[in-house]
């Protein structure tokens, strides 16, 4: 997955002021206390990032 899908997937969840509030202030334990912003720049891989945010916020499996 690449940064770009990363950021629409989160837009197509959440709404784009809120995908971009998650994305940079939602702390996740599975990220090692990171947010998502700070893992992405510490070259987490978008996939995953991905995969724990939909964990955190339950995100149905047809839309993983």
């Amino acid at each position: 997955m690449r940064i770009t899908v990363f950021r629409k997937q989160m837009a197509g969840e959440f709404g784009s002021v809120r995908g971009e509030m998650v994305a940079q202030d939602h702390v996740l334990s599975a990220l090692g206390g990171l947010t998502p912003d700070q893992a992405l720049e510490s070259g987490v891989p978008p996939k995953e990032i991905w995969l724990a945010v939909c964990d955190a916020f339950d995100v149905p499996e047809q839309r993983r």
